[in-house]
């Protein structure tokens, strides 16, 4: 897995949160509590002086693990986060799983109407997955949560701060350049927490981070941030493998975004 410029990643991210924080009247973020809005989320930090001066959002099916709970009640403290945890059904889903399908963002919407956020900042990379390789800086969804992946807006010469006429709201996908292993050894350089989890117990750790029905560890000695870096270094393991495969199919993933899925 090839490393890049961190500095030349980290200027890039701040400029596009600065940029959404500026041009919209009411923006949001998501967190998970993974590793990449957990580095999104110091990153903006970092853009306004140590504070996040939007609100943070988590989408809660409430069968998140334990661990993920505590470092979102620690860290939201800690980061003294203006956080809004929104209840996510647990419901039967025709295009995803039942506990992160369409539910989530149907949930989502239902935060958006009633905050009348018009931006929402996201944490999703590029390298994750092959429909997340479609996605702009800045994308439109329309009124009804929809993206029309087939037809976005261009941003050349990195101005994503051209005016977007819609009537919806516009995700912002700062850390979008960002792969893996950048995520890792920002981690390292700048000290951010994480969740416990990514972390080798009795041989296995999780990679990707979902909820205790769609995720399962995958095998791993790897028990620092050194040696997760050094870990990926050399592995051929996909990222996501240890996530629902009936969600993580490509058209699948593709429908479900289409749909407004996080």
């Amino acid at each position: 897995m090839i490393a890049q410029d961190l500095k030349v990643l980290e200027e890039r991210s701040i400029y596009v949160i600065r940029e959404a924080e500026m041009k919209f009247k009411n923006v949001a973020a998501l967190w998970s509590m993974g590793k990449d809005s957990t580095t999104m989320l110091a990153l903006t930090r970092k853009a306004f002086l140590g504070k996040v001066p939007f609100p943070v959002i988590h989408i809660d099916n409430s069968i998140d693990f334990p661990e993920t709970y505590k470092f979102r009640q620690d860290l939201a403290k800690k980061w003294k986060l203006d956080l809004i945890v929104a209840e996510s059904e647990i419901k039967p889903d025709l295009v995803g799983s039942a506990c992160c399908g369409k539910n989530k963002p149907d949930t989502l919407k239902k935060v958006m109407d009633q905050y009348g956020f018009d931006a929402l900042i996201v944490s999703i990379r590029r390298d994750e997955h092959g429909i997340r390789a479609k996605e702009r800086y800045m994308s439109p969804r329309d009124k009804d949560f929809k993206w029309n992946y087939k037809n976005q807006p261009a941003e050349l010469w990195d101005d994503y701060s051209s005016k977007l006429d819609v009537k919806g709201h516009i995700r912002v996908h700062p850390i979008l350049d960002w792969n893996e292993i950048d995520i890792w050894r920002y981690v390292k350089q700048e000290h951010i927490p994480v969740n416990p989890l990514y972390f080798s117990r009795n041989g296995y750790r999780y990679r990707s981070l979902g909820c205790t029905h769609c995720t399962i560890p995958l095998k791993s000695e790897a028990k620092s941030v050194d040696d997760i870096i050094k870990e990926l270094e050399t592995t051929k393991v996909e990222e996501r493998s240890g996530r629902s495969m009936d969600k993580e199919r490509e058209y699948v993933m593709q429908k479900l975004r289409a749909l407004g899925y996080l």
